[in-house]
């Protein structure tokens, strides 16, 4: 965790966490229907993150 100038703490994890929840909700809310398995791990870029876990 990096400190910031006051005092606070910047948890880049769950920064993470919170942007990609931003980015289900907003999927979530444009889709007429529910969101299938596949469409949330579009969103939620598993095959990159599969791809990157797999090059290291």
């Amino acid at each position: 965790m990096a400190l910031l100038r006051g005092g606070t703490v910047q948890d880049h994890v769950a920064l993470a966490e919170i942007e990609l929840c931003g980015e289900l909700i907003i999927a979530a809310s444009a889709a007429e229907d529910r969101l299938s398995l596949e469409s949330i791990d579009r969103v939620l870029r598993v095959a990159e993150s599969r791809a990157e876990s797999a090059r290291e």
